[in-house]
């Protein structure tokens, strides 16, 4: 059997963090293993048979950590020939017309009437909250507590749904931090009375993204740095004898470790484990990533991603991929056959002809409580036949006003992900506070997006680094402050850590 000191499961941004910092500090008794073909995980990027990429999901590159910024230089290199750096251009589209995000900031550009409701509802909601004896109890809670009824109904509450495929009574509140913008009521009356756009809040507001291969290319740039002899794909994990600390792969092969470090969903892990109790109050949803790859060029000038709350359309989010990169498409001069029209109808002329092209990329969760048609749907043409919701995403983008209906697709790409949004329900904290330690009783460090299932730490920046800290508290037992310190964390600039010294 072979031994190993240190084995990690997975090779996405955690996985890879982890072994980045143990060969960072000299320790060679290591190995990754992933059942993927190459690094990555949720954090990969595919190629249709086009020559489109698509992410899983609307991954910008923005960090809390100075280790991060150094160890992504160090696999990309620095400069515009790597990296793009883009200024978000994010809107609402709600009632027939674009909002600046975040929503709450900008309801100047709502209809009368729904501006009236969401400004009362925020100087009730300021009452309430003033005099409130208690911190909310539920997301929902939170929602009427600091923006009240107007825009809890308008937006919050549906667009919310749409995302977590989770009623927010259901959810907790704890997990908010940077995520979601409070409301500075005297600021939104003001941009009320002088129609003002408000559009600066957040982190993210200023990103960068690789100008080519996608969110994927970082990752399998980071492998690049790591010894080759440390590292294996295709290796599909069965089963974990926690006493005997064996790992056996679909192979048949198994691998003994003195510590394990795994990414592998804490749900699935417990059910091995027999925890079955635990594993059932751990709630996540589903995502369906659909692209679209267009002829023509973008009409929707520097837009980057969207958010759709109404039930006009299955997705919650689009993406203007084709706006993060160039590269995200194929070059102009590349002659594709239309596939079919944008509402899936038979194209009036399927001869391959060159560009320009620009692409799309959808966001439609499912869980238990937001059930998706799974049945079959043929579109016209040489498209074939996909899942419903396929279908629904191309309609819903005739619906939003994304596309028109005689617009050509070339290219259409489906991709379901079980395990996409670690969901913070009311009854999460209770079972990690559990789960997490007994792992760690048996050497098991349990950690990444799915991993510790802590949704206020599972951007890439965030998830790196629980692999990071998780091998420094393997290695010497330090204290992991992403972990169990989220708000730390967030409010600040990282750089007690470097990936290089500075000079």
């Amino acid at each position: 059997m072979e031994k190993v000191d240190i084995l990690i499961l997975g090779t996405g941004p955690t996985g890879l963090g982890a072994a980045t910092r143990l060969n960072q500090l000299g320790h060679e008794d290591w190995l990754i293993i992933d059942q993927a073909p190459e690094a990555g995980g949720l954090a990969c990027t595919d190629i249709t048979p086009e020559g489109f990429l698509f992410d899983m999901g609307g991954h910008v590159i923005f960090s809390h950590w100075e280790y991060f910024d150094q160890l992504l230089n160090a696999a990309l290199g620095e400069g515009p020939e790597a990296w793009n750096t883009l200024q978000r251009v994010s809107y609402v589209w709600i009632k027939d017309r674009w909002v600046a995000y975040p929503f709450q900031n900008n309801i100047s550009a709502l209809p009368k009437e729904d501006q009236i409701k969401c400004l009362t509802g925020l100087v009730d909601a300021k009452v309430v909250n003033t005099v409130a004896k208690s911190k909310p109890t539920s997301f929902d809670e939170w929602i009427l507590r600091v923006m009240g009824p107007g825009i809890a109904d308008v937006f919050m509450r549906p667009y919310n749904f749409k995302v977590w495929a989770v009623p927010t009574t259901m959810m907790q509140c704890n997990w908010l931090g940077e995520r979601v913008a409070t409301v500075d009521v005297n600021r939104a009356i003001s941009n009320v009375i002088n129609g003002k756009e408000d559009a600066g809040w957040g982190p993210n507001a200023v990103f960068r993204f690789p100008t080519h291969g996608g969110t994927g290319a970082i990752w399998k740039g980071v492998a690049r740095l790591l010894p080759e002899k440390n590292q294996r794909y295709n290796c599909t994990v069965t089963g974990i004898d926690k006493e005997a600390k064996v790992v056996t792969l679909e192979s048949g092969a198994q691998i003994r470790y003195n510590s394990l470090l795994s990414t592998l969903p804490l749900d699935v892990m417990l059910r091995w484990f027999g925890k079955q109790e635990w594993a059932d109050k751990l709630q996540h949803s589903s995502s369906h990533i659909i692209g679209l790859g267009i002829r023509g060029k973008c009409p929707h000038g520097s837009k980057c991603w969207l958010y759709y709350p109404e039930d006009n359309c299955p997705y919650y989010r689009c993406t203007i991929f084709s706006n993060y990169a160039k590269a995200n498409c194929p070059d102009d001069g590349k002659a594709l056959p239309t596939l079919c029209m944008a509402d899936g109808s038979e194209p009036s002329n399927p001869d391959s002809r060159e560009g320009p092209y620009w692409s799309l990329m959808f966001e439609v969760s499912e869980s238990q409580f937001k059930p998706l048609a799974q049945h079959p749907v043929k579109l016209g043409g040489t498209a074939g036949t996909w899942t419903a919701v396929v279908k629904e995403t191309m309609l819903g983008a005739i619906a939003t006003k994304l596309v028109n209906p005689g617009d050509e697709i070339v290219s259409i790409y489906h991709r379901r992900i079980e395990h996409g949004y670690p969901t913070p329900t009311l009854g999460r904290d209770a079972v990690l506070e559990q789960a997490l330690p007994w792992l760690r009783k048996h050497g098991i460090w349990s950690r990444g997006r799915f991993g510790s299932y802590k949704y206020e730490v599972a951007n890439q920046d965030h998830s790196l680094m629980l692999g990071v800290e998780a091998a420094d508290n393997i290695k010497f037992g330090s204290k992991e402050l992403t972990l169990n310190h989220p708000d730390i964390v967030n409010s600040k600039k990282n750089d007690e850590l470097l990936f290089k010294k500075k000079k």
